[in-house]
């Protein structure tokens, strides 16, 4: 390796070759940071690159060239850079190995590879680096061991290499840092025991190694560093108990975490010592005894979770220790569920912090009253009291927290009614009230709630008639009034909760007949409506529930015929119909072949079933009642009249036979519902021939037109299928069937479909769809691709929002609510369609695949199509032959939200090796995602102008436009990376998805505020 130099800069100086070939192996410089190291300046004045010193002034000094948006590996003449100090490459995309060559590099301090995508293990030659001050590797892909060679680098003070797939052991050789102030290691896979020799590292101040698979104790030497600000070794395997003295021998700490291991023993008394304390979280051990911390000298304390240990011994005096928490003023989160905490709720709990979001103490023995003076705690999302003792009524002031998104007070003994303040939580997601001794009237006001999911009443002495306003409530998922006084019918309005998958009214005095309109709840899975006093038969609109589970109409006054519909249910489990008044024959399908599954004890008029029910044979009908088409039967009659007229009848007859079965044939409606019939020629006559002019989009299997009906009264998209194309007569069958009974606002409506032949005698097939006048949005979020400068296609903030919400939503509506489970498989912006008021529509089910809710596979006549996505789109488990799931769906959700927010497109060039899209968003969500986001929506006055128009009264209180698309824009990047998570097993639920981009839009609005869990 050559040192010569040139003092001046000139074209043979070795730095300037080194950072040429730096510059070459960089493959994509969105900032154009390195685009101009060129021989038009000196190197020293290049971009990110500083000379210095007044020995060897023409010498770069440092490499600051972190957050620019690199891709590339960074080339081994690096090593070349002699007199190199700082490397500053954080915040980028460089992958590859880090080069040893970096050894050579006898003068550097400052080694910031952080936020990149770093692969292969850390070069242990690194270590002759002997003037490092900081080694930061964290959130790469670093595998293997720690070398312990690091163990020599005595002038080090920082070194992290969080979230890395690291193995082994901590080296103990890290004992001897004696200059070392922080170690980050947390969120990989370490094993072993915490060595020792970490105590002799008196200057640490920072310790984190949670997230690992550390066992052992914690050793007493690292008890020995009074200087330790912060220790987390939350989420191991680690046991032991916490020293009485911790507080006195570590009286530095600002956060303390050993939650989610197997320590026991008290919580040390001594911790009242911590002053400077902010964050406290034991949660998840086997502690025990009383707690005994005095917390009024702990003023920053933020965060208490002191959850599921064995903590108190359900006396009187359990929770003196929360009188002390009210010095407590940034208190934001006090958990203390499932433990043994007993004595009464204390009153002094409606003193703690105004800051105080999530409260929970459910499932311990605390008894008394709820204090009224709770309803002052207004900032709570969370309120938490279930399963406990309590008694009294239900305070009126509770009604005042109106952040609540979450009330648990089931499980108690709480007497009196509901008061109907509670209905001014609008924001509450879940209500649970259940097993207490709650009576009179369920309120009205209960109906005012927006996004209410569960509202569970059971177990109580609730009197009345079920409140209209209940059946308001659309997005329910859950409705448990069980086992209350109830009466009166059930009305037709309950319809109206078409998100309702558990119906729960069992155990009342409701009468009446089933409404018809009960069907409309197609997303129903439980029913249960046993001992009550309903009486009529079992109507025929409950076909429609073809997702049930579980169905209990015992007990009741039930009569006529079993629906023969019901054996056809594929996932029934349990239908118990006994102690009613039924009659006629058991069928022999579906759950009716599985005695376990079936109950019909008590209906002394049933015959037939499977021969475990022990039921009577039915009765042989004669030829006039034994149930043939009615049509048969009315040429029976005729033909008693006479030869001639019977022979008339059936030539007749046979002739409408036919014509109907000729019809059938002609043209495939596959889609249920009335939907008109088309022919070959109306769809040629519909699009001029099929003319190019009305051409509007081209896909794998298929061409897309424009075309008019119904006189040019009727524009309609026809999507024709492309026979020849593999997999297009499979995909015309998938799309069919995946529309066959789905309906939902975000879904592409389909019309009717064609199945016939042309002009020409070929096969002809073609799908008709609703015209969605505003194209699809790959059009609107790259305008230019075909450059065509179109500037009237932007899609704002607002809009794009809007956008993601409704695919989430659509989403979530196939894999959580359909009656058979739904997977796309192709979600991408080319096959979302926007209405005229942009509006989002999920269109393209041709490699969908349609699951079994019980066995979660793919049907067979979906298997054959080999597809599973499009390129950039594409889950990667996918690519190591996994079989579909929602999971799959999620992924593409992500990449989605990301390219909506970056302009980015998942192939774009600048995505190369295991550089993409996912870990160019993940990257900047340490350092800012602003970087990342597209510059159109990057304009203020737009997002100052919106605000005003939409929103009139902002408070004071309300925060800057600024912060909230900040925070918007953070949380918008955080949920796109967390559903492309390369694991399926943690990418987000679409429901949770749901939730959040909801508050998203609360919050940029200006509306709203975290609403909790």
């Amino acid at each position: 390796m050559s040192l010569a130099y040139s003092q001046s800069g000139g074209s043979n100086g070795t730095d300037r070759l080194a950072l040429l070939a730096i510059k070459a192996h960089i493959t994509n410089d969105p900032f154009h940071v390195v685009s101009s190291w060129n021989d038009s300046v000196p190197y020293c004045e290049w971009s990110g690159v500083i000379c210095g010193g007044l020995r060897h002034p023409n010498r770069v000094r440092a490499l600051h060239l972190q957050s620019s948006g690199l891709v590339g590996s960074v080339a081994p003449e690096i090593g070349n850079l002699s007199f190199l100090r700082e490397i500053w490459l954080q915040n980028n995309s460089f992958h590859g190995k880090i080069p040893h060559e970096v050894s050579f590099l006898f003068q550097l301090r400052y080694l910031r590879l952080y936020n990149n995508s770093f692969e292969g293990e850390i070069p242990p030659n690194i270590s002759r680096c002997s003037n490092l001050i900081q080694l930061s590797l964290g959130s790469n892909n670093i595998t293997g061991k720690i070398p312990v060679e690091l163990g020599t680098l005595l002038k080090l003070q920082l070194l992290s290499f969080r979230k890395n797939r690291l193995i082994g052991q901590i080296p103990p050789s890290f004992g001897n840092l004696s200059s070392l102030q922080t170690i980050s290691a947390e969120l990989n896979d370490l094993s072993g025991s915490i060595p020792d020799s970490l105590g002799q590292m008196t200057r640490l101040t920072f310790l984190a190694l949670a997230g690992n698979k550390l066992s052992g104790t914690i050793p007493p030497t690292i008890y020995n560093l009074s200087s330790l600000t912060a220790l987390d070794v939350g989420f191991n395997q680690l046991q032991g108990s916490l020293p009485p003295n911790l507080g006195l021998i570590l009286p530095n700490l600002l956060w303390l975490s050993v939650a989610v291991n197997q320590f026991h023993g008290p919580i040390p008394i001594s911790v009242s010592n911590l002053s400077k304390l902010q964050v406290l979280l034991v949660g998840e051990n086997s502690l025990t005894e009383k707690v005994a911390i005095n917390f009024g000298d702990l003023s920053n304390l933020a965060r208490l979770s002191l959850a599921s240990n064995n903590l108190g011994s359900g006396e009187a005096d359990d929770l003196n220790f929360v009188n002390t928490l009210i010095n407590c003023s940034s208190l934001t989160l006090l958990e203390l569920e499932s433990n043994q905490f007993g004595g009464l709720l204390p009153i002094s709990i409606a003193n703690l912090s105004n800051q105080l979001i999530d409260l929970s103490l459910s499932k311990n023995q605390i008894f008394g009253d709820i204090p009224v003076e709770i309803g002052n705690l207004e900032s709570l999302q969370f309120l938490g009291l279930a399963h406990n003792l309590l008694e009294g009524s239900i305070p009126t002031s509770i009604g005042r927290l109106q952040m609540l998104s979450g009330l648990e007070l089931d499980v108690n003994r709480l007497t009196g009614s509901i008061p109907s303040s509670l209905g001014n939580l609008t924001q509450l997601v879940e209500l649970y009230l259940g097993y207490n001794l709650l009576q009179g009237k369920i309120p009205s006001s209960l109906g005012k709630y927006k996004y209410l999911l569960a509202l569970g009443l059971s177990s109580n002495s609730f009197s009345g008639i079920i409140p209209r306003e209940l059946f308001d409530l659309s997005t329910l998922v859950e409705l448990n009034l069980s086992r209350n006084s109830l009466f009166g019918s059930l009305l037709m309005e309950v319809g109206r909760l078409i998100n309702l998958e558990v119906l729960d009214i069992s155990e009342n005095m409701l009468s009446g007949e089933i409404p018809s309109n009960l069907g409309a709840c197609t997303q129903l899975s439980d029913i249960h409506m046993d001992s009550n006093l309903f009486q009529g038969s079992i109507p025929s609109s409950l076909r429609s529930l073809r997702g049930l589970e579980h169905l209990d109409l015992s007990r009741n006054n039930f009569s006529g015929f079993i629906p023969k519909y019901l054996g056809t249910f594929k996932f029934l489990q349990q239908l118990n119909l006994s102690f009613n008044h039924l009659e006629g024959d058991v069928s022999t399908d579906g759950a009716f072949r599985n005695l376990s599954a079936i109950s019909v004890i008590g209906n002394n008029k049933l015959c037939g079933g499977i021969p475990e029910l022990h039921l009577p044979a039915c009765q042989t009908r004669k030829l006039k009642e034994d149930g043939r088409p009615h049509v048969y039967k009315l040429i029976a009659i005729i033909c008693g009249c006479g030869a001639s007229l019977c022979l008339i009848f059936m030539a007749f007859f046979f002739i409408i036979y036919w014509k109907r079965k000729e019809k059938k044939e002609s043209t495939l409606l596959l889609i249920e519902g009335h939907h008109f019939k088309i022919s070959y020629a109306e769809l040629l006559k519909a699009t001029d021939g099929f003319s190019s002019t009305n051409l509007i989009g081209v896909g794998s299997f298929g061409t897309v037109y424009k075309g008019v009906l119904n006189h040019g009264e009727t524009i309609v998209a026809i999507k024709v299928l492309n026979i020849k194309q593999r997999g297009a007569s499979k995909s015309f069958m998938v799309e069919c069937e995946s529309l066959r009974n789905i309906r939902h606002r975000n879904l592409v409506k389909i019309l009717t479909s064609c199945s016939s032949i042309d002009f020409e005698g070929n096969d002809f097939k073609a799908l008709v769809y609703e015209f969605m006048p505003g194209g699809n949005l790959e059009r609107w979020l790259h305008p230019h691709a075909n450059g065509i400068q179109d500037e009237q296609r932007h899609l704002n903030f607002v809009q794009r929002l809007n956008i993601a919400i409704d695919m989430a939503i659509a989403l979530d509506y196939l894999h959580h609510h359909c009656h058979t489970q739904i997977i796309h498989c192709d979600l991408k912006p080319s096959n979302i369609l926007l209405d005229g008021d942009l509006t989002a529509h999920l269109g393209d089910f041709g490699i969908s695949k349609i699951l079994s809710r019980v066995t979660n596979i793919s049907q067979n006549h979906t298997t054959s199509i080999e597809i599973k996505g499009s390129i950039g789109y594409i889950a990667p488990e996918y690519g190591a032959g996994a079989d579909v799931s929602t999971h799959g769906d999620v992924y593409s959700y992500g990449i989605l939200l990301l390219e909506m927010f970056t302009g980015k497109r998942p192939t774009h060039e600048m995505f190369k090796d295991n550089f993409n899209l996912h870990s160019w968003a993940e990257m900047a969500m340490h350092d800012g995602v602003i970087s990342v986001i597209d510059p159109s929506l990057l304009s203020m006055e737009e997002y100052e102008e919106e605000a005003t128009s939409t929103i009139t009264t902002i408070t004071g209180s309300q925060r800057s436009m600024k912060d909230r698309v900040q925070e918007c824009f953070n949380s918008l990047i955080r949920i796109g990376v967390a559903c492309s998570a390369e694991s399926p097993w943690v990418r987000m639920d679409i429901n949770d998805v749901v939730k959040e981009l909801h508050l998203i839009r609360d919050i940029y609005l200006g509306v709203g505020t975290h609403r909790g869990r």
